[in-house]
């Protein structure tokens, strides 16, 4: 437990650091991949949330999902791949190659779905090289471009937000 509480510490202050390296990129064509970063600890709808967007025009092969469990075992097996507290060193590097990868994606937009400010998630997202970013507004507004105020639960009207807006944005 203090050893979490440690880790959260470090990882806290690495994303504090590298906020000031973040690059703002213009928004300036149709979304065609998508990058979706899930708090699976919070989130039991995520099929639903796929659904949804593959409904705005998006082929589900485009959409790339990593999720996050804050329980996490290694010897479960999960649908999608999935990262928890043990894939990030006590620098905030990433250990493990899928989440690497999934950060190194250049997606025209990604989705930071999780409304409660988890500091995994947000290095994940700060890290991210994907040209648009898009989040709750209950989280830190250094992360994202786009912010959007709807509850976790209410998926459909965060996509139909999020797709008004960029129409907006275009």
């Amino acid at each position: 437990m203090f050893l979490n509480y440690i880790k959260e510490f470090f990882v806290k202050k690495s994303l504090k650091n590298n906020w000031s390296n973040q690059k703002k990129t213009d928004f300036s064509k149709n979304v065609q991949t998508i990058g979706l970063l899930i708090d699976e600890s919070s989130l039991s709808h995520s099929e639903m949330l796929i659904k949804e967007l593959t409904l705005q025009g998006i082929a589900p092969e485009n959409i790339k999902v990593l999720a996050y469990n804050a329980k996490f075992k290694k010897k479960e097996t999960y649908l999608r791949p999935t990262f928890g507290k043990s894939h990030i060193n006590w620098k905030g590097e990433i250990a493990e190659d899928f989440v690497n990868e999934f950060v190194n994606s250049k997606f025209d937009l990604l989705l930071s779905y999780y409304n409660e400010e988890n500091r995994f998630l947000m290095m994940i997202t700060n890290q991210s090289k994907a040209q648009f970013k898009v989040g709750f507004a209950s989280v830190d507004n250094n992360l994202n471009r786009l912010m959007i105020n709807t509850e976790l639960e209410n998926y459909k009207l965060f996509v139909s937000e999020l797709f008004r807006y960029l129409k907006n944005i275009q």
